[in-house]
């Protein structure tokens, strides 16, 4: 992995946070800001390729939308069918019709998820705090 320099301007309080952080952890301050970099700016080549960009830009929702998401669920009656299905295929073998919408409701089942796990990964980095806030630094 190679490594590139890049000059930031970042406000004090930032700084300070990020300064405070790296003595609490005894890491140098570009360790740390590197570590929260890699954190915001999520990895998502192994996502489906429709979800990569969703899941880039969930970084720049407010916190009250990614607590929306963190506690989404799937609808009740797309549980239920998954559920009945799962259920059903133990018991004999599915149908092509039936097997075909099993697939599509665990694929629905692991988007979800993957929203959900950013979101909530999100959530702990910031501290509740929004990230990468460009004017307003209040909570929402």
């Amino acid at each position: 992995m190679g490594f590139q320099s890049v000059t930031l301007h970042l406000p004090e309080t930032v700084m300070r946070r990020a300064r405070q952080t790296a003595e609490a952890l005894q890491r140098p301050l570009e360790e740390v800001l590197t570590a929260v970099l890699a954190a915001a700016l999520p990895d998502v080549e192994d996502a489906p390729a429709d979800m990569q960009a969703e899941l880039i830009r969930m970084t720049w929702l407010s916190d009250r939308e990614l607590w929306a998401i963190a506690q989404s669920t799937m609808p009740d009656e797309q549980q239920e069918q998954l559920r009945r299905l799962t259920e059903l295929q133990t018991r004999r073998p599915l149908s092509p019709e039936e097997q075909e919408t099993l697939e599509a409701l665990r694929r629905e089942y692991g988007r979800v998820t993957l929203r959900k796990a950013r979101a909530y990964a999100l959530l702990s980095l910031r501290g509740g705090q929004p990230l990468l806030a460009t004017t307003n630094t209040s909570p929402s």
